[in-house]
């Protein structure tokens, strides 16, 4: 790997924690820079303003996203199981890669408003990838849209926000009780949507 190589990627994994911490809105290029010890100017040159940033990130955060639910879509048995298998994989991509619901709970917010166009070009076709997926284990009176969205939805507010324990503290993705609690939640909550038993978490 090339020094440059090696400056891009500190740059964008220093815009990645920061933009997943304060969102785009609330993040300065300067505070990249500073972040991944260098100097704005380096940082314009590396990979260039503010935006760029943002795009690289996302563009980054997706693939990573992608690579994970093909793989898992791959492997997935044309089953309730392996349908509820599919929601393991997810909340625990979401554990491993906090950052990514971090951006796209931010992106939620309506953080970088004026960049409109990622929902489309990365969320959808994940989206509908997982459906016609699970469109093969659902009944018609299941609206799969929905339920792959709750999915999402759920996930994403867990790690945002968390589960308050009994002394007023927030357990998120980083806490492993809560999460396995969560996971096991999810499970439940997809096989009643689907009128299935929920098994044992993977």
């Amino acid at each position: 790997m090339s020094s440059s190589d090696t400056g891009r990627d500190r740059i964008i994994e220093a815009a990645t924690r920061l933009f997943a911490a304060l969102g785009y809105d609330g993040t300065s290029t300067r505070m990249i820079a500073e972040a991944a010890g260098l100097n704005v100017a380096t940082v314009a040159y590396h990979v260039g303003g503010k935006r760029d940033l943002y795009l690289a990130v996302m563009e980054r955060a997706h693939q990573a996203e992608r690579q994970v639910l093909e793989k898992a879509l791959a492997e997935m048995t044309p089953d309730v199981e392996g349908l509820l298998t599919l929601v393991d994989r997810y909340v625990e991509l979401c554990v491993t890669r906090p950052e990514i619901p971090a951006l796209w709970m931010h992106r939620w917010l309506s953080d970088a408003a004026d960049v409109a166009h990622l929902d489309d070009e990365y969320v959808r076709p994940l989206m509908e990838m997982v459906s016609e997926a699970a469109r093969g284990v659902v009944g018609d009176e299941v609206d799969l849209d929905f339920l792959v969205w709750t999915v999402v939805w759920c996930t994403h507010g867990f790690g945002s926000g968390g589960v308050l324990d009994q002394l007023g503290k927030r357990r998120k993705l980083d806490d492993p009780q809560a999460v396995d609690r969560f996971r096991a939640h999810m499970r439940r909550t997809v096989a009643t949507a689907i009128g299935a038993p929920a098994g044992r978490a993977g």
